[in-house]
């Protein structure tokens, strides 16, 4: 079989099948571009088609992978955490723009939004808190293999922070109403990241709730939400005391994160 019968036969979109037949034959995706005609061995078929079985089960690509890139880091994931998605690039883009000294991330997962802080403000202070110890795992595992220095704690929200504050918070905290009809999609992902009780704001709500206390006077709160819950959120901004309440568009104009500054 070469390359391009075995993208053809695939039967899955075309640009998964060309990333995991990459992975399977151990070469660069522009190479299976390149040399369609290429004769693969017997082994690659058959780790090509073991990955091809995984994806028409609905298993992510990115699992599959054992990795993802976001914000231009490549990243090692596996089910214990969410995969980094595109439109969470806006939380980076609009923390950056804060040029924070100190940055709280709450819910780190792999550690996405922390490490790519980091990465563009190396003299920020990070801390980065993850309540699951096996995605925490993962978390400094990406941070090792970077060589970008974010202390990690493990806890919920704020237990386990020291009293410091911080000129920034961000977070991608669960936003998924439970029973919404799209969980069924994200099965392979780890639940407690995504459902957050009967509407999806209960963590934004225990978050906004105590920001406050954390925050250096002038610090902004930042958090990712859903489709539609624009309007919600910054109420609770509202009541926790933070001013200057807003939220911010992805590039498919629709409102993603929403913050506020404690005065």
């Amino acid at each position: 079989m070469t390359v391009q019968e075995a993208l053809d036969t695939s039967g899955i979109e075309p640009r998964e099948a060309r990333l995991l037949l990459a992975a399977a034959a151990g070469f660069s995706e522009a190479a299976v571009v390149a040399f369609p005609e290429r004769a693969l061995s017997s082994e690659v078929e058959s780790a090509f088609l073991q990955y091809i079985e995984k994806r028409k089960r609905g298993e992510p690509v990115a699992y599959i992978l054992g990795r993802k890139e976001f914000y231009g880091l490549e990243l090692a994931v596996n089910p214990a955490v969410l995969i980094p998605r595109p439109e969470t690039e806006l939380l980076v883009e609009l923390a950056l723009q804060k040029n924070p000294a100190r940055v709280l991330d709450l819910g780190t997962g792999c550690g996405a939004v922390a490490l790519a802080i980091k990465r563009h403000r190396p003299q920020a202070r990070v801390v980065a808190v993850e309540s699951d110890l096996a995605a925490l795992l993962v978390a400094r595992r990406n941070a090792q293999k970077l060589n970008l220095e974010v202390e990690m704690r493990h806890g919920r929200w704020f237990e386990p922070l020291d009293g410091s504050r911080f000129d920034l918070i961000v977070s991608n905290p669960p936003y998924v109403a439970a029973g919404d009809p799209h969980l069924a999609e994200l099965r392979f992902e780890p639940a407690g990241a995504l459902v957050s009780g009967s509407d999806g704001l209960d963590a934004i709500r225990e978050i906004a709730r105590e920001a406050p206390a954390h925050l250096a006077p002038g610090g902004w709160l930042l958090l990712e939400h859903g489709m539609g819950q624009d309007a919600a959120v910054r109420e609770l901004l509202q009541l926790a005391g933070l001013g200057e309440v807003a939220s911010w568009p992805d590039l498919a104009g629709i409102a993603r994160v929403s913050g506020g500054k404690i005065e």
